[in-house]
This record gives structure tokens, sequence and C-alpha cells, in this order.
């Protein structure tokens, strides 16, 4: 008889327990144990098992849950004695910064002070015992959400210390989610700040901590040295491109099949393949998203389970917010075409806006991209990496992200591209500046003063994914040569009577009395660049191609339009 499914249960107890499904990774305990590392960064994206394995190995190692070997009997850990001896003996610190989010650096400040706070009050019993003086019984009624950053910098280690003095042994500190609160950081400007809160805090943990006997932490992503990390070189760092644990976070092919089997859903397991495979871990392939096969499992029925559970700010940020060459780049993504590129997996998020490999490296950490293969560049002594979308649910994602830009104007949207095909430009125009001033934030278009803002990023951005629903009628490229320069958007039609365009982005400028001079310089440079000529090489008469120049400054737009024959 199946088991029973059970969608984000988190608690490997209660998984145990209630007899749900449980794909056996208890290996994990026995790997890491014996591998020594005094320090562990796990990243794997999200919705892989990263929290239900910290829970399984707290459950297995903590004494609060000694006696407790009905949880493991059966599971592989359980085969060999030595570990049967280990269960339930150590003192075992447990934190979650899943919760860990705000859109300014005071509120997450205090999140992480509470989550500390909670943590004390779990351990309240300590304040009985006798080892502990009238010193540590205070510093333990000042642990709060208002407590100051020096407390709040030892708070770990303090707890560490009471710990190994009630129990005469060395603690074991797991730490999910560790990077929730900065990606929070980067995508909400306070990055700086919450760097060097988090950098006093990790190295008093787990650096100057001599009542630490060993620490896991996992996330998505791995954080710079540099940022956070600066004094901690005792940290094994264990990347999806690693080999170590390649086989704890996800499922493997082979135990997709035997729960399809217990499903009775062997026969669809190409379309599964198709849907939720192409995940790669060190040098192990065929690794899947958990999270969709439970969901594939429980609904029969194939969907983007994985892509819908959480917010996707932060990638949806850098696609839209970045160059022309990224969009262009992700355009052939789109299009089933593979990228090469250089991958540095330190994520340094001050980098992100500038240092388009971090944006790579940060995807292909999330899970959004997957290697095909990697080569080393004999001039560069460098890894290329060539990668593509993971699957069919991640390219569908991103689909979605495009078209979500806009989902609030849908009726709008629809209107704009029925006037991109109709040349009405004054539609166009009322369309944008409609948009612009109820949709796109001050931070989208370039008017924050205290950024070195390149606006045209996003309006680039924004028309192409406006397009995109065009691209059963049109190939649609972005920053291609053509003439003596490179185009912005181009419009190629694949039906012989549609119109052919080209679209040219420009910020005014000081000297430019208008935004009007600016959108017709724009079509000056399609004239005088010859960006038409690779549409009249391939034989589209030049009165079937349009040419639009987008001129804005801040949140102000003007197109002018002009056909074929005149520029």
């Amino acid at each position: 008889m199946a088991r029973r499914l059970a969608i984000g249960k988190q608690d490997y107890a209660r998984i145990v327990e209630g007899d749900f499904f449980y794909v056996d990774k208890t290996r994990f305990i026995k790997e890491w144990w014996e591998c020594g590392d005094d320090v562990t960064l796990i990243t794997r994206p999200r919705r892989f098992g990263k929290t239900l394995t910290m829970r399984m190995t707290e459950q297995f190692f903590s004494v609060r849950y000694a006696g407790r070997s009905d949880l493991f009997q059966g599971m592989e850990i359980w085969k060999e004695q030595v570990y049967q001896s280990l269960q339930g003996t150590y003192p075992v610190i447990f934190l979650s910064f899943a919760d860990a989010k705000g859109e300014d650096y005071q509120t997450v400040r205090k999140c992480l002070c509470r989550i500390l706070e909670d943590l004390y009050r779990s351990f309240r019993y300590l304040l009985e015992a006798p080892m502990l003086g009238e010193a540590e019984r205070e510093f333990f009624g000042r642990v709060s959400d208002t407590m100051d950053d020096a407390d709040a910098g030892i708070a770990i280690k303090r707890l560490s210390e009471y710990l190994y003095l009630y129990y005469k042994k060395r603690v074991v500190i797991l730490l999910d989610e560790y990077d929730t609160p900065m990606q929070e950081a980067y995508v909400n400007g306070y990055w700086q700040q919450l760097a060097l809160f988090m950098r006093k805090l990790f190295n008093s943990a787990f650096k100057t901590n001599p009542y630490l006997e060993r620490a896991v932490m996992t996330g998505v992503t791995r954080v710079s040295r540099e940022s956070i990390f600066s004094d901690l070189n005792n940290l094994e760092v264990v990347t999806v491109t690693s080999e170590k644990y390649a086989e704890v976070f996800g499922f493997t092919e082979d135990e997709v099949v035997r729960a399809l089997e217990e499903y009775g859903l062997s026969g669809y397991m190409q379309q599964v393949r198709r849907w939720y495979d192409g995940f790669t871990f060190g040098n192990l392939a065929n690794i899947y998203n958990p999270w969709s096969i439970l969901g594939f499992l429980s609904r029969k029925e194939f969907a983007p389970y994985w892509a819908n559970t959480s917010s996707n700010s932060l990638v949806g940020r850098l696609v839209r917010e970045g160059d022309a060459a990224v969009k262009t780049d992700f355009e052939r993504l789109l299009h089933g075409q593979a990228l090469v590129k250089s991958i540095d997996e330190q994520i340094v998020f001050s980098q992100l806006d500038d240092d388009a490999s971090a944006i790579w490296s940060l995807l292909l950490a999330g899970g959004y991209l997957k290697v095909e293969k990697r080569e080393l560049d004999q001039l560069s002594d460098r890894w290329r990496y060539t990668l593509s979308f993971t699957n069919v649910e991640v390219r569908l994602m991103f689909e979605d992200l495009i078209r979500g830009w806009f989902a609030k104007e849908n009726r709008s949207y629809n209107l704009f591209l029925k006037a991109l095909l109709l040349d009405d430009v004054e539609v166009m125009n009322q369309y944008m500046n409609k948009i612009s001033r109820s949709v796109f934030s001050f931070f989208d278009t370039g008017n924050k003063p205290s950024e070195e803002s390149e606006p045209e990023r996003f309006y680039h951005g924004f028309v192409l994914g406006l397009i995109v629903e065009l691209s059963g009628r049109y190939v649609i490229s972005s920053n291609r040569e053509s003439g003596f320069g490179r185009y912005d958007v181009m419009l190629e039609p694949l039906q012989k009577n549609d119109p052919a365009a080209l679209i040219e982005f420009k910020v005014q400028d000081a000297c430019e009395g208008s935004l009007e001079v600016t959108a017709k310089n724009a079509l000056k440079q399609i004239q005088e660049k010859e960006y038409a000529s690779v549409l009249l090489a391939k034989g589209i008469a030049k009165e079937r191609i349009r040419a639009y120049g987008f001129a804005f400054r801040g949140k102000d737009v003007r197109i002018e339009g002009a056909p074929g024959g005149d520029f």
C-alpha cells in the first residue's frame, strides 16, 4: 500500500511517525560525520530538502531526542552499531533564518534578534542549572529583539558555552537558510549594513567558539568569504558543482522510478523527466526536484510546482535590470539555446549589478540553469560552463515572470501590441506613459539620486517582455550587429504581409531640448547606422520596415515612429 503524501512537511520526526512518503537520506549523517569538517556550508536550490535534512540531523544527534531510536530504525543509518550509539548524545543548536525578511535593515535585524530570543527561550531550563552564575543569567535575560549589536553578535557563542557547561560536551550548530536575509538586503538596498551584523554573528559562532563540535549551514547561495566569512578559514563549502553529498538533496532517477511505481504512475516517467529532471550536483546528473515530484504524485498532473512556491524577486530584478547583453542571453535561453559562461560560485552581491558572470553564478546556484558541459579554457585557465534552462518547469517560470511585470495593465498591454502592429504611435505613447506612472518604481526608471542608474536597461527589458507574445509571428532579437552598429530590438516577420520593426532606446541628454528631439535622434541613429541592413538582405522590402525611437527621462516617455521610406 502506498504511503500517505504530505506536501510541505519539513519535520523528519512527524514524517516518520505519520508514515508519510519519505526517501531515506539518513546516509548524510554518516557521510558528514566521518568527513570531520568543523563548519560545512552546503548550497542547494530552494525546496530541495535542506530543511528536512537539517531537522533529521538535529533529531539524530540532539539530547532532546535521546531514546528515540524508533525514528531511525529501518533507515540506512541504523545499519551500523556505532551510529546507533551516537543517537541523542549531543547538545544541538538549531536555527533557521527563513523568516528573516523585510524591506529595511531595522526590520530584518529585529527578525534576527527575535530568532535568537526564541532560541534562548527554548533553553530556559539552563537558568536553573547551578553551573550558571549571575553574569550568565543576566546575559540570558538581555537576549531580546531589542538587544544591542554586541550582545546579538555573541549570542550563539554564549549559548554554546552554557550548553557545554551543562552537558560537558561541545555543541552541534545547525543553521538553515543562512542567506535568506542577505538576499533580502540586496533586493531592498541595505546590504552593507546587514553584512557587518552577520559577519560578527558568524565569526563568533563558527570561528572563535571553543564550545563548537561541528556545524552545518545551508542556503541557496555561496556568499563571498570577504563579505561575511572573512575570518572563517575552517569553512568547507559544498556547492552544486561539488562531489560531496551529491545524492543527499533532491531525488535521483532511481528514487523517482521507485516513487512512480509506488503510486502506479510508472507510465509517466518520460514526461516527468522532461518536466522535472535536469539538475546536476557534482558529476551526478539526472537529479529531480523533490517538491515537484511530490506535487505530481499528489495531483497526477504536470504543472510548475517548484517555480510557483515562492517569490522570485531577486531573479526578477536581475533579469529586468540586466544590461542588453543579459537580456539577449535570456532571449537565447527562451528559444532553447545554450550559453557558454565562466562561473565564480562565490556570490558577491555588490557585483550583481555590474558583473554578468555573478548573475549566471546565482542562477546556477538557484537551480534555474543546468550545466550541460564543463571545459577548461586553455588560454585563461578558467572553467567554461555550457548552461541552459534546467527543464520545462523553469522555462515556463521565466516566461510567466516576464508577462507578470505588466499583468496589472493586461488590457492596456494588449492595446500596446495592437497599436504596434497597426503603427498607432499615439496609442503606444499613451500606454507607455500610463504604465510608467502607475506601475514602474522610481528605482526601476533610474530616478533614485543615490544610484548610478542605467534606466534604459529597464525599458529595454520591459519592451522585450511586451513583445514576447509576438514570438509566433516574429523572430525577436536584441543587441545584434547590423549595418554599422548594434540595434536594440528587431522584429523580423515570419509572414510575408506583416511589417518588420526596429526599436532604439535613448535617455534624454542635457543638450536635447525635449523628449521629442531625443526620440527623433534615436530614429536618426537607426538610419545612419543602417540597422535595417539585415532585414533588407533577407528580402524584406524597405516599405515594410518601421522604425521607433523610444526616449525617456525618468518616468516620462516619448515614442516617435517612421516608415521605411522615411529613414
